[in-house]
């Protein structure tokens, strides 16, 4: 040990806690060929390693002359370590047994419980090891426990914003792919579509003296021109394309989708709308009109007996600090509710509660993705047998616009 242990005693349990640990991680590996890979099993077996490794390093440096030993932040690294792998409050746990551990260490032998093993270097003078001061002690641990404590505080934080963002773009991975194949889907429909077209034309000719056969022929190619519409426009949204940010006026969005929305809702349904003396926001008016559209059949969906769809647009103001100078369009319903333990998921591409009746779960996700494409945000509150909300929540132009000045005021 380069002759810097000098107590023999303290050299032999050294080499005894150093062949401990590696008959430990042989354990670990061994028993790890065993056990499930499930999330819990991977977790408890990583807590277990990094207890068993805090132990021995706190051994380690006991024997090593634990207050002078320059490897003291070496429990750092194993706060790194928990707060990467560990979820929840685990973290933390590591960094209070940590703390435990080197707390008591120092007190024991501030307090003479336990012998001294000090370390001897070549600059240390040769009168021997002087008497432990408390207030050095004190120093020690204060300045140790709050860099693991910041560490882990730092890490996790780290770790939690980097787990969010790869799962928001792996989300939007999944809508690009949703995207080219709804695409591919759309051309194969336009294809036949334009034979059926030319089919019906030449039957209406041979059927132009029939008036009902007439109509009925009307009334096909209608449908088959909405038909060939929605494909179009589906072609046209899954063309990779950015969205146009414009200036764009909810209000005038909201009566757009209640246009489109026509009578489709059913007599049991009643529509209450409350359009509020809103500014103008950062967006595209036809991606805006589409993912409400798609939040009002959704809520009416989940209205099958009847009940009121409400539409409303306000101004956040400096009501809401992380939203200041927001405006917000509320989409609720009367109807059955969403369950707690799926309002997590119900963003998630193909993740549907009306797989029966029809819903593919694409709606949610893609809405979510274009909002957050036009730099806002759509949030949802529910209360199961009373109905749910969505509220979209977009930028007003002024503030964008402001910005966007400033940065090139700056430039």
């Amino acid at each position: 040990m380069l002759h810097v242990v000098v107590d023999p005693l303290a050299l032999y349990a050294l080499y005894g806690v150093g062949c401990a640990m590696v008959l430990c991680n042989l354990a670990f590996w061994y028993s790890q060929r065993n056990w499930a890979t499930v999330e819990r099993d991977v977790q408890w077996n990583i807590f277990m390693q990094i207890t068993v490794d805090l132990i021995a390093l706190t051994l380690l440096l006991y024997f090593s002359d634990l207050p002078r030993n320059p490897f003291l932040f070496f429990f750092v690294f194993h706060m790194i370590i928990a707060s990467m792998y560990l979820h929840g409050p685990m973290p933390y746990v590591v960094a209070a047994m940590a703390t435990v551990f080197v707390g008591v260490a120092l007190l024991a032998e501030y307090q003479n419980w336990i012998p001294l093993f000090p370390i001897h270097f070549p600059g240390d003078p040769p009168q021997g090891h002087k008497a432990l001061d408390r207030m050095y002690l004190a120093g020690l641990f204060v300045a140790l426990s709050s860099a693991m404590w910041f560490t882990v505080y730092f890490t996790v934080s780290i770790h939690y914003y980097v787990d969010r963002a790869h799962a928001e773009l792996r989300q939007k991975e999944k809508m690009v792919g949703i995207g080219q194949l709804v695409a591919g889907i759309a051309h194969q429909i336009a294809n036949p579509l334009d034979g059926v077209q030319n089919c019906l034309r030449r039957i209406g000719e041979r059927v132009k003296d029939d008036e009902h056969l007439t109509e009925y022929i009307e009334m096909m190619g209608e449908a088959l021109e909405r038909i060939e519409r929605t494909a179009k426009r589906v072609q046209a949204f899954a063309r990779p394309r950015g969205i146009t940010l414009q200036d764009t006026n909810v209000n005038q969005a909201v009566e757009g989708t209640l246009q489109v929305l026509g009578i489709s809702h059913g007599p049991n349904i009643q529509i209450d709308t409350t359009l509020g003396d809103v500014e103008s926001v950062q967006g595209d008016p036809y991606t805006l009109q589409e993912v409400l559209f798609n939040l009002c059949t959704n809520a009416i969906a989940a209205m099958p007996h009847g009940g009121i769809l409400t539409l409303r647009t306000y101004a956040l103001g400096r009501k809401d600090e992380d939203h200041m100078d927001s405006v917000a369009i509320d989409v609720g319903d009367t109807g059955v509710g969403i369950p707690r333990g799926e309002l997590e998921r119900i963003f998630e591409p193909f993740y549907t509660t009306r797989g029966e009746s029809g819903g593919t779960g694409l709606g949610l996700g893609l809405c979510r993705m274009l909002i957050s494409e036009m730099g806002g945000r759509i949030k949802v509150n529910s209360t199961l047998g009373q109905g749910a909300t969505f509220t979209v929540i977009l930028t007003a132009a002024r503030i964008k616009n402001v910005q966007t000045k400033s940065t090139t005021e700056q430039t």
